[in-house]
């Protein structure tokens, strides 16, 4: 180890639980000292309670922006930011650049976490949510996989990059963002008022994507967003007189709203497609058998097969890549026991295929649900384009995950949820959810209790984005070389 490795490495090591650190090491070709530092960043990050109304979020932003200070990076390249929440609370966002030597005479990559957390309450868990705690070949505690892990894999893929001397031949740019799981407004403030230093050709989004692991944990497929679909909430009321309940009208709004949902229920939007969907049709049938896969393959070569447009649709996973869904969630109807209702109201909840406009779905809920129902949108709905899809960030992501996981595909998505991708997107940056992380479904507790993350998909991930970057980056340099 020469001496800049042992000064960069005793900065970062601190307090460090040396046996929690060496117990969890994971033998792979990402070297071990940046496993030990990214552990120590990671502990670090969980104990900050970042959900709304803390006030953690811009202490975490400083602590990230000391290491990379301590890390070589000049501090005009290291921006923190401060915003206010929706709820005006102080938060912020952190934006740290890469300089390259601009030899590719490209725009910068952009590369995207949040450092805010769903909150969790500590007697409600297992285990202290703000303590990592390593049990069972996992890594337990508030944000582990949500997305505090992201951050961390940046930051120190970022900080090992430096140490190496990597020269980008590009500027490559972190945008650690404040408030994604409320309003994102520090996102949208950071690609509109702070474009100058957020400005990219595209974004890599570390909260979305990602591998799957089956049961037995062997790998399946890489999933790589690029695009999201609309998330928008409508609510259907019916007024009526009322009156007395032993004196019953042959008009109720509770019976004409369960009518007006009824035709809701029954009603299909059209079917839509794009490259994406197409693409991932294809690659997923692949992965699958019987039926599905059949019905998976025909939809890809020809989306108007009514057979397997049929088949998809009662497939709950499936149904929102072909269409616009929309769903009742919430009912609320009368105001005592023995008089009629005066109004009765239902919540509809929206996922609009990208490229149809909010108000186009409120039209066609208006003319399935009939005239006598009041339809209002909720709040404003944020729309943003599909990315068209870059063979470059393919070739970069198949690399990636290939040379951790021979042969596991990479599959475009379009995802039902909402992530600081869908601001960049409306905001005329492509972006694609690339993360590192693989996960079992039964794994999955991102925003419910005693969240976790594999320790092996943890360490692979800082593999993951290490390769990534010399890929779209530099001299395509093979890992330890």
């Amino acid at each position: 180890m020469n001496k800049v490795k042992c000064v960069f490495i005793f900065v970062f090591l601190g307090f460090v639980n040396l046996s929690l650190a060496e117990k969890s090491i994971n033998s792979s070709s990402f070297s071990k000292e940046y496993q030990v530092q990214a552990l120590t960043i990671y502990r670090q990050l969980i104990a900050y309670r970042t959900a709304a109304g803390y006030g953690q979020v811009p202490k975490m932003a400083e602590y990230l922006a000391n290491q990379f200070i301590q890390g070589g990076f000049p501090k005009e390249d290291v921006n923190v930011l401060p915003f206010k929440s929706s709820d005006g609370e102080d938060i912020a966002g952190l934006v740290v650049r890469y300089r390259g030597d601009g030899s590719a005479n490209k725009k910068p990559i952009l590369l995207v976490a949040h450092m805010d957390i769903v909150d969790a309450l500590p007697k409600d868990w297992q285990r202290d949510p703000y303590t990592l705690i390593e049990e069972g070949g996992y890594f337990f505690g508030r944000g582990t996989m949500d997305n505090k892990m992201g951050v961390t894999t940046l930051t120190t893929t970022f900080l090992r990059l430096k140490a190496e001397s990597f020269m980008p031949t590009r500027d490559l740019i972190i945008a650690f963002t404040g408030d994604e799981e409320t309003g994102m407004l520090s996102t949208e403030l950071l690609v509109t008022q702070h474009r100058d230093i957020t400005d990219a050709e595209f974004a890599l989004n570390s909260d979305d994507g990602g591998g799957g692991l089956d049961s037995e944990h062997k790998p399946t497929s890489f999933w790589m967003s690029a695009a999201e679909k609309t998330y928008a909430t409508y609510e259907l009321t019916i007024r009526n007189p009322g009156g007395h309940s032993s004196t019953p009208r042959s008009d109720n709004a509770i019976y004409d709203l369960a009518d007006a949902l009824k035709k809701v229920q029954n009603f299909r939007f059209p079917v839509r497609y794009n490259d994406i969907t197409l693409r991932f049709f294809a690659e997923s049938a692949k992965a699958e058998s019987g039926n599905l896969s059949q019905a998976m393959s025909e939809f890809a070569k020809d989306p108007s097969n009514q057979e397997a447009i049929d088949y998809l649709y009662e497939k709950p996973s499936y149904v929102g890549i072909t269409r616009t869904t929309c769903v009742a969630t919430m009912l609320n109807a009368g105001h005592a026991e023995n008089a009629l209702p005066q109004s009765a109201t239902a919540t509809v909840n929206c996922r609009i295929f990208p490229g149809i406009k909010p108000g186009e779905v409120k039209t066609v809920l208006q003319t399935v649900a009939g005239e006598n129902v009041e339809i209002e949108m909720l709040e404003k709905p944020l729309a943003s384009p599909a990315s068209e899809l870059r063979e470059d960030v393919i070739r970069a992501v198949t690399k990636a995950v290939q040379m951790r996981y021979p042969n596991v595909p990479v599959i475009p998505a379009m995802v039902p949820w909402g992530t600081d991708g869908k601001v960049l997107r409306a905001n005329g940056i492509p972006t694609f959810g690339v993360s590192g992380m693989f996960l079992r479904d039964e794994d999955a507790f991102a925003h419910g209790l005693n969240e976790r993350m594999p320790v092996k998909s943890f360490y692979s991930a800082l593999e993951h984005w290490y390769i990534i970057l010399h890929e779209l980056a530099g001299k395509r340099a093979q890992v330890g070389d």
